[in-house]
């Protein structure tokens, strides 16, 4: 049943392609945008293969990667030119919330999937705020994003999982980020009083978790 199943979705969407195709060659609708409608249907066929069954876990990163490059292709289709950085921001925010998907569908079991999610969505943002940003801001906020990122692994995993070990890199990259946040001018004014934040938070959930 799942081959015939299989067979149906591919046949259906050679018959989308062939359709797309030839209303884009009629110009009917922009050049772009049958690729967008194929790169979509391409990914929600792997995001329907997981749903179908969550043990295949593996099939979200494709179906959001693709449903990643269709956003892209689509933007550029309608919006030619005017994308820029958020384009990149689109692709790896997707990615990263693959990642995020894998973890938590899995009931925390895969919690290494939580550090190419935390990666990913770190350069995400960093990328689309590039632009007004000073080197230096840029180069912090990507290694607080990190020093984040294995703060939620230990955070986030179970008592059983042993994972205490990330908060060394949590401690590393969170001070290399804070050292670079403070060398960016009027950025300085506002970092310390944000570490103290996150250090009392970190403080409260320390004694929740006991």
């Amino acid at each position: 049943m799942r081959i015939l199943q299989s067979r149906v979705l591919w046949g259906v969407l050679l018959i989308l392609a062939g359709v797309l195709f030839l209303v884009e060659s009629l110009n009917l609708i922009k050049f772009g945008s049958a690729w967008a409608v194929l790169f979509a249907a391409a990914g929600l066929g792997f995001g329907y293969a997981f749903l179908e069954d969550r043990s295949r876990w593996w099939a979200i990163i494709p179906a959001m990667a693709l449903l990643g490059i269709a956003g892209l292709v689509g933007l550029d289709a309608w919006l030619p030119g005017e994308v820029g950085p958020w384009g990149g921001t689109l692709f790896l925010g997707s990615l990263g919330l693959a990642f995020l998907i894998i973890y938590f569908a899995t009931h925390r079991e895969q919690w290494w999937a939580l550090i190419p999610a935390g990666v990913l969505v770190t350069l995400a943002t960093t990328v689309g705020l590039e632009p007004i940003l000073p080197d230096e801001a840029f180069v912090g906020l990507f290694f607080l994003g990190l020093g984040l990122t294995f703060a939620l692994v230990y955070v986030l995993a179970r008592r059983d999982q042993g994972l205490r070990w990330a908060l060394i890199p949590a401690g590393i990259l969170g001070l290399m980020g804070v050292i670079f946040l403070s060398l960016a001018g009027r950025l300085a004014t506002i970092v310390w009083p944000v570490v103290l934040i996150v250090v009392g938070g970190y403080v409260l959930l320390r004694s929740a978790r006991r």
